[in-house]
Parts: C-alpha cells; structure tokens; sequence
C-alpha cells in the first residue's frame, strides 16, 4: 500500500471517529435536553403547587389570627389565648408540681430588689394604723383577734416626704419631674406625681416610689388642695370610705364585702412565729432578676397557726386571695403554694426592715412564682373555694404564672 493510500485511510478512520464522536455528542445533547424538559415540567407544576399551598397557607393562617383577634375576650385576652394559658398552667402543674425547691444562693451573691410597680403603694401606710385581716379560718370566734366586720377597719396614710428610688417599671414611660419637700431637703420626684396617688400609674402610666413615713402628724405633708378635694368627694360616694381599686385593673371581685367577719392580726401576732432567712431569685416576667436576701415568717406558719375553716366534706378550700389595704392590688394562689416552704411573709430586705416602697410592713416572696404574683403591702388573706382573682390576669397575664 502506498503512502498516499495509507494517508486516506487514516483520514477516513479520523472522519469516521469525528462523526462518531458527532452523533454520540447530539444523542446526549437530545437527552440532556429531554431531561431538561421533563424537569422543567415537574418543576413548573411543582412550583405551581408550591405557590397554591402558599398560598392557601396565608389565608388559612390570616383566617386563624382573624378567628382568634375577633374572639370573644377573657379578661383582656381572647378566650382561645386564655385556654391556651390555663393549659400551659395544667401541663406546668404537672410536670414541675409546686413542690418543688427553688435555687439558694450563699449571702454575699444578693442585693437590694430593684423597685418595679407602686400598685396599691401610692402613699405611705402609717404603721400604727396597720392590721392584717384574715377572713375564713376555724374557729375565728373563738380568738381574741376575732371582729365581726373586719371591712369596717380603716387604714391611715400620709404623703411621702422624700422621692424614694427611681422607678424601673419597663412597661410605661417616665412623666415629668414633681419636687417633693421643702427647703434643702427638697428632691426631684423623677416619677411625677410627688407620693399624692395623682401620678400616671393611676392610669397606667409611670410609677411613683415611696419612703417609710412615722406617722407623726407634725412632720406629714400637706396634700395638694385638688386632690384633697377629689379624695374627699370619693369617699363620700363610697359612704365616706377610701375608695378602692383605684389602680388600672379596677376593683376586685373578691373585695369583701360589708359586715365581712374575720380576724385583725397586729405586727406581733405575725412575728411571733419562727423567723426565717432565704436567699433566693426574684424572676421578673419583664425579663430580669436578682438574687435577693429575704427575712420573714413562712406563710405555712401562719396558716397553720391560723388554719382554713374545713368545708361540709372535710375537705380544705383550694385557694388563698391576698390585697393590699382597701384593695388596689390583688393576688390569688393555690393553698398548696402557700404551703410552699419558701414562700415567705418579708419583713426584712438585705438585712434591713422593709422599706414601703418595698411593700412594708408584709409583703410576699414566693420564689416558685414571677414576680408580680409577689404581693407588696399585704392587707388581707382570706381562704376561698373559688379561684380568686388576680390583677395582672384581669389585665391579659396568666393566673398561674408559674416559673
């Protein structure tokens, strides 16, 4: 074979191979690109799907928040919200019960509890005045504390003289400065209302602090006029009582009523029993919290020394209702969290007698519980088999509020 033969065959061997290479590129480009077809159409009817469910997502979810915005209200919160919050509080119950201890800490790891909400607190409480009334428990007329219309008390207060510590309530916007004193004494009132019970809080806006007042008229301040006037006016509408709740949550339904028997205890009737210290953690549902040195009596103790009256069956009643004096502020528990053996009636802070701000003479820590359930100035405890109620849950919060 020549060379010139030879060079044609080899040229069209590399032809040959060319339009082999050729047809096996064009094969695979057609079945890439029916590939691409076929996923192109899956994707577009996926996508088409993908979007419909989207979509029927978005007006399935706007229709649950319309059903559940425009659902009838239970207590400021709409009622699906609040079956939301007592099933969170059964689940709760039942896992973690209110049994169980909360965390202690050692002495030096506490400090002095921020102040955080005056409700009930708007002047100061003159501790001559001061009597712990109790209203169910057995046996009551049989003690020596016993009265039979313990409504018919009247609690006594005077104007701060000094701006306590400043507010650290997040939930509302300071209001202007108000002096309180005079002369060198003087002090800027960064809450605005000077300790009169005038100032935002008592329409929801910014709290006011309060000092520890003696009860000496000689060193009391002078209310303004208008509020004296306005003060007055409502006590003559409420047959010449001090009105009460006065704060945003309005009245209680468990206020008591007129001719209510029961019990006035005095300071010494509480602090005979065991003194008790207990650092634990004060938990805001604001978010924050401090490890805080408490000094009390156990609130066990006294219920014991006081117990509830027994009902037909036997049986004790389930709950225990708590306010401040003339009812601005209001709690209720469980009976089995107040036999909680740290919930404590404080009578010390950091080592020092409460400060009125702070709820003097009696307020409660129950550690097992956020703080607003903490009452500040105890004015009654009274035994109960209804569920009580509560201020912050009449104002959308949960009634459990446990940790």
């Amino acid at each position: 074979m020549g060379e010139g033969e030879k060079d044609r065959e080899d040229d069209l061997d590399r032809d040959w191979e060319r339009d082999g290479e050729r047809e096996r590129r064009d094969s695979r480009a057609v079945k890439v690109e029916t590939l691409d077809a076929a996923v192109r159409a899956q994707s577009g009817q996926r996508t088409r799907r993908s979007f419909l469910v989207a979509a029927a997502a978005a007006v399935g979810g706007y229709g649950f928040y319309r059903w559940i915005d425009r659902s009838p209200r239970d207590q400021l919160i709409q009622k699906p919200l609040r079956k939301m919050l007592e099933l969170n509080a059964k689940l709760s119950r039942g896992v973690f019960d209110e049994r169980g201890l909360a965390p202690t800490y050692p002495v030096d790891r506490s400090m002095e509890l921020r102040t955080n909400g005056n409700y009930g607190l708007k002047m100061d409480l003159m501790p001559v005045s001061y009597r712990l009334q109790m209203v169910g428990v057995a046996n009551a007329k049989g003690l020596p504390e016993y009265v039979d219309d313990v409504t018919a008390w009247e609690y006594q207060y005077v104007a701060k003289k000094e701006a306590g510590p400043v507010e650290q309530d997040t939930k509302v916007a300071p209001k202007a400065a108000a002096v309180v004193g005079d002369g060198p004494k003087a002090k800027t009132d960064p809450n605005g209302d000077a300790g009169m019970g005038e100032g935002p809080m008592m329409q929801g806006g910014a709290a006011s602090t309060m000092v520890g007042g003696n009860g000496e008229k000689e060193n009391d301040v002078k209310m303004p006029p208008a509020f004296e006037a306005a003060f007055a006016a409502l006590k003559k509408a409420q047959g010449n009582r001090r009105p009460r709740g006065q704060e945003e949550a309005g009245m209680s339904d468990n206020t008591l009523d007129p001719g209510t028997p029961g019990l006035l205890l005095k300071m010494d009737d509480v602090t005979s029993l065991r003194h008790h210290d207990l650092v634990t953690e004060f938990k805001c549902i604001e978010g924050w919290s401090q490890v805080v040195h408490w000094g009390g009596y156990r609130l066990a103790d006294l219920i014991e020394k006081y117990p509830p009256e027994k009902k037909p069956d036997g049986s004790l009643p389930k709950y225990v209702y708590m306010e401040t004096p003339d009812g601005d502020y209001y709690c209720g528990f469980s009976l089995q969290a107040c036999m909680h053996p740290q919930s404590l009636l404080v009578t010390e802070m950091a080592g020092r007698q409460l400060a009125q701000w702070h709820g003097a003479p009696i307020r409660l820590h129950m550690p097992i519980k956020y703080g607003y359930k903490q009452i500040k100035r105890i004015g009654l405890i009274a035994y109960t088999d209804m569920r009580p109620d509560d201020y912050w849950t009449k104002l959308g919060y949960d009634w459990y509020a446990g940790l």
